[in-house]
């Protein structure tokens, strides 16, 4: 009998796997309705969906590995992360889901009130925090929504070889702006940028990707370090956001 590994646990969700299966419990079953209707219509490989009983979700593992894991160096060649690339192009050409995303007016509130407590608390420097604070600005503009995935992190897109062979966890899928998954794919991993957009082709704005990674890093960090989580590990969210600061 398979054993069963716990993927991710917290007080929102938990994912197991068994064998070839995983397992996903969310105590909000609007997040698994957004994921099998965005399943359905995204042009890319996604897992296959086995059965559906709220609040658990069953889909089948797939093949290959994850492009990499944050704090680690990725071992995908460059053609992988092309062809990562490619697949997200595909993805944020395609006709946008029928429900709403996130606001202008909603990221910048969220972002103010995430800085407020990293000064209030004291876990980042000052500087560094109002430093990413300006270089997030670049961010706040209006964009033309595209079908992101919106959770688009390394460990979700799936590779074997140089080929894409699923992204997986679609649960935040909706219209936003295409800078952020080329932002959230490549957080932490910022070398391979080129390689990622290699594939993705024109269009990119890579001021607004490097804002993108300040203000993921920016609003995630309470989120993590209260559900057990450590933002300050090694090539992780901390260390993006010093990152970006200036040499003495």
């Amino acid at each position: 009998m398979a054993a069963v590994e716990v993927v991710v646990a917290h007080s929102q969700r938990a994912t197991l796997r068994v064998g070839d299966v995983f397992l996903k419990v969310d105590v909000d079953p609007a997040h698994a309705d957004v994921e099998v209707r965005a399943m359905a219509m995204a042009p890319i490989p996604t897992p296959a969906i086995l059965w559906r009983e709220p609040p658990v979700l069953a889909i089948a593992a797939v093949r290959g590995k994850a492009l990499g894991v944050l704090g680690e160096p990725s071992d995908a060649s460059p053609a992988a992360w092309a062809a990562a690339g490619a697949a997200v192009r595909r993805l944020h050409d395609a006709p946008l889901p029928p429900w709403p995303g996130p606001r202008l007016d909603e990221v910048v509130t969220e972002l103010d009130s995430e800085c407020a407590w990293l000064l209030g608390s004291g876990v980042l420097p000052a500087e560094v925090v109002r430093h990413n604070r300006e270089i997030a600005e670049a961010a706040l503009r209006p964009w033309k929504p595209a079908f992101i995935h919106g959770d688009l992190q390394i460990t979700h897109v799936f590779v074997d070889g140089d080929e894409v062979t699923g992204v997986i966890d679609w649960s935040e899928a909706a219209p936003g702006d295409a800078m952020y998954d080329l932002a959230i794919l490549t957080l932490g991993h910022e070398e391979r940028l080129d390689d990622l957009l290699a594939g993705y082709g024109d269009g990119a704005d890579r001021e607004v990707i490097r804002a993108w990674w300040s203000l993921r890093s920016l609003v995630a960090s309470r989120w993590l370090i209260e559900h057990g989580f450590d933002p300050d590990a090694p090539g992780c969210e901390f260390d993006v956001l010093r990152a970006r600061m200036p040499e003495d």
